[in-house]
This record gives C-alpha cells, sequence and structure tokens, in this order.
C-alpha cells in the first residue's frame, strides 16, 4: 500500500522546475501532477497509454482531437491512447491530477 496526501505532492511539485511531477509509478499505473500558469502553452504530445485527468484547480480548455471542452476543477476527462490533445485559452494556472494507465512510457510509440 502507499499513501498520498495531495497538499504534500503539490508541495513537492513546487520544489521542482517541470511542468509534470510523477509521484507514483508501477507496472499497470503511473500518477502525477501536471501544472501549467494561466497563458502558457502546453506542448504535450500523445501519449501510448489511456490517461485521466482530474482537474484540481484552474480553467482552461481541452482540446481531444477536434474536440473543445470547457475544464474546471472537479472535472475528469478520459483521452484514450494515442489521441491528440492539449490544453489551451488557459485562463487560471491549472493543477492537474494525471492517471496513467498502464504505467506512463510503458508501451512502445505505434503512431
Amino acid at each position: 500500500m502507499k499513501n498520498y496526501q495531495l497538499t504534500q505532492i503539490l508541495r513537492e511539485k513546487r520544489n521542482i522546475d517541470k511542468n509534470y511531477y510523477e509521484f507514483l509509478h508501477e507496472t499497470d499505473l503511473s500518477m502525477g501532477i501536471y501544472e501549467l500558469k494561466a497563458g502558457s502553452l502546453d506542448m504535450q504530445q500523445p501519449h501510448t497509454e489511456d490517461e485521466v485527468y482530474y482537474i484540481i484547480n484552474g480553467r482552461a480548455q481541452l482540446e481531444v482531437e477536434s474536440e473543445n471542452i470547457f475544464v474546471e476543477p472537479g472535472s475528469i476527462i478520459y483521452v484514450k491512447a494515442n489521441m491528440k490533445h492539449r490544453f489551451h485559452t488557459i485562463e487560471e494556472d491549472l493543477a492537474v491530477l494525471v492517471f496513467f494507465a498502464p504505467a506512463e512510457y510503458s508501451c512502445e510509440k505505434d503512431f
């Protein structure tokens, strides 16, 4: 068993100079915190794993393939592996809890 507190994870994340902080990595699942400042650009590329986003803080748009949705605290979004997606029109600093299944980078790219 592993136990985490979101406030502690956010503190740890803010001590590194990266947008993404992975705090759990197991064979079938990985988790991390992804943060983007208001007005910034999300440069992520499609992932080879399924992904779930839980919006902790902030407001933005999320484009998945050609569909745009508004996200805010409490939004939960599932993105299937290999789908093109990115956050944009980030109105407020965004903090996102990210789940990858299987663990991020565990699959080979097939696109």
